[in-house]
């Protein structure tokens, strides 16, 4: 176990190095674990789709409960206008809870502890919810700014927090994120280093805890998948059907 829980985080090169210019493309273990945690994705649902038999495997039975819960998900958060959407906020929400349940196995990767993979999804989905935006409603959309029943010399300000806000949706989505994997992942490994030092004496508390974590840090990684796919649902809400 390394000395240093934030050694877990470490990027690194796998095979050699590839460089576009300035721009290294490098395969490393963050995409690794990116094309680990797509390809599980793919082998579930294949083989949960092979056979439809009355009583269904356990992969059949995951695949179903999955499609399920993601298709009440934005029944419930965007309405039925939002069904066109479904294939994309449900291979996110999956790919997001699959990195997230990887980086729980000792000596894997956690892709979704990094800030920069988070920001480049939660940025995807900014862009792809502006464009749905502006093609149902033109530049209709932008009366997504302009609150309704507000006293004209507070518009301006208010005009403003609503831009901000908006701006800020990829930054809140993608550091809600990295933050809570991060901080999990790291309580963790602390926690494991006290069990080591301490010893078969006194390692049983940190122990205790540790397993605990575990079991808390699992449920975080599907909250946080959950959290992401939902808000990503609410955003594409916004897009359709404009509130105020």
């Amino acid at each position: 176990m390394a000395a240093n829980p934030m050694t877990q985080f470490d990027v690194y090169r796998i095979g050699p190095e590839i460089k576009l210019g300035a721009l290294d493309i490098s395969f490393t273990n963050a995409s690794l674990f990116m094309i680990i945690s797509t390809v599980a994705i793919l082998i579930i649902f294949n083989l949960g789709s092979k056979k439809n038999s009355l009583l269904p495997n356990k992969i059949q039975l995951l695949a179903e409960l999955s499609y399920t819960f993601v298709s009440k998900m934005i029944s419930d958060t965007a309405g039925s206008k939002a069904k066109p959407y479904f294939a994309f906020i449900f291979s996110l929400f999956m790919f997001v809870l699959f990195c997230n349940m990887f980086g729980m196995i000792p000596y894997t990767f956690t892709v979704t502890s990094h800030i920069i993979v988070t920001f480049v999804l939660a940025s995807f989905i900014f862009i792809g919810v502006t464009v749905i935006g502006f093609i149902k409603h033109g530049f209709g959309y932008l009366k997504l700014f302009v609150p309704s029943g507000v006293p004209a010399v507070l518009l301006p300000l208010i005009v403003v927090i609503e831009i901000i806000s908006y701006l800020s949706r990829p930054v809140s989505l993608s550091v809600r994120l990295f933050a809570n994997m991060m901080a999990g992942h790291t309580m963790m490994k602390v926690f494991g280093g006290f069990v080591i030092s301490l010893g078969i004496v006194g390692g049983w508390l940190p122990l205790s805890f540790s397993v605990a974590l575990t079991g808390l840090e699992i449920l975080v990684a599907f909250l946080q998948a959950y959290v992401f796919a939902i808000l990503t649902c609410m955003y594409v809400n916004d897009a359709l059907n404009l509130h105020h």
